[in-house]
């Protein structure tokens, strides 16, 4: 009788393979964030990465599996900073102002200068050529934030009909005014005052619409 195939792997196998893996998510990051989806090759990721061109496609199967995969992880990241940013900032015992401008605060200075967020950006821009992550992930920073201002609603806090509508004004009036004058100056004079300004100036719109 034959014996059966052993398919589990040893606890130096698992971690070697781990190791394989990270290796291959980080070189595929690095090439793909420098030279873009479509220059990139598998050759040229298994090669920087140590591995074979085998190993990669056991790994992740192809070249798309792949960028989702690296795309996948950077977006993790946003997500957890964004994650820990409402449940510190936007709390229930705190002065709705200054949780909402807290959170905005912490984001546009402590998440998007980051190296992490600079990738996920860079990674995200190459759709629709490169492959692009389910709605539902690429979204859930939004329904995090959404979740908590119905919350302020439901409590109180804040005049709102439409959580998601209210969540998008306050993203548009703060965070993403200032990725569009940060992306807008080529020279690098805005500094981090005209940063918090900008920030303090939307915070105060939104409330007056739904405070």
């Amino acid at each position: 009788m034959a014996t059966p195939k052993a398919t589990a792997r040893t606890p130096g196998r698992r971690l070697q393979a781990e190791a394989k893996q990270a290796a291959i998510l980080d070189a595929a990051e690095a090439l793909f964030v420098s030279d873009g989806y479509e220059l990139t090759s598998v050759d040229a990721i298994s090669a920087r990465a140590g591995v074979s061109k085998r190993t990669v496609y056991d790994h992740f199967g192809d070249k798309q599996t792949l960028f989702r995969s690296v795309l996948g992880r950077a977006n993790d990241a946003v997500v957890a900073t964004v994650h820990k940013a409402i449940d510190e900032e936007l709390t229930d015992d705190r002065d709705i102002r200054a949780a909402l401008l807290g959170f905005a605060r912490r984001v546009t200075t402590g998440m998007f200068p980051t190296s992490d967020y600079a990738t996920f950006r860079r990674l995200s821009s190459q759709a629709p050529v490169a492959p692009r992550l389910p709605e539902a992930a690429r979204d859930q920073p939004e329904r995090m934030m959404e979740e908590r201002f119905a919350k302020f609603a439901a409590d109180g806090r804040l005049r709102l009909a439409d959580p998601r509508r209210a969540m998008q004004h306050f993203v548009a009036l703060t965070m993403r005014l200032v990725l569009d004058v940060v992306n807008d100056d080529l020279a690098g004079t805005v500094g981090k005052s005209e940063i918090l300004a900008i920030l303090d100036d939307g915070v105060d719109v939104f409330l007056r619409a739904y405070g």
